[in-house]
């Protein structure tokens, strides 16, 4: 081993109190850091989960929205019919007129 790790873990061998204890702080900190490192993974997952359910949301919303529109163009034709079908024919008859 290389580095203050091996230090760590020869202090534990070797029995010094002094490095005992900091080989016991870097196992909380290596804990604390996978327990992190865990729950970032796991808050991913549950991101790429929500983002996918909003994009199929999202064009039920859409096709929702579409087929309201098309109920309220049917009702506003049946309502206005009349109106619209001598618009319609004001029209047809200026353009047969041109």
């Amino acid at each position: 081993m290389k580095g203050w790790k091996s230090t760590l873990v020869l202090g534990r061998v070797a029995g010094c109190k002094a490095h005992q204890e900091l080989a016991r702080c870097w196992e909380g900190v290596r804990t604390h850091v996978i327990g992190m490192h865990v729950r970032m993974s796991q808050a991913s997952i549950i991101l790429a989960n929500r983002l996918r359910e909003t994009k199929g949301q999202g064009t039920t919303e859409y096709a929702i929205l579409v087929g309201v529109i098309v109920v309220i163009a049917i009702i506003a034709i049946v309502a206005f019919r009349d109106k619209l079908q001598n618009l319609w024919e004001s029209i047809s008859n200026g353009i047969n007129g041109l």
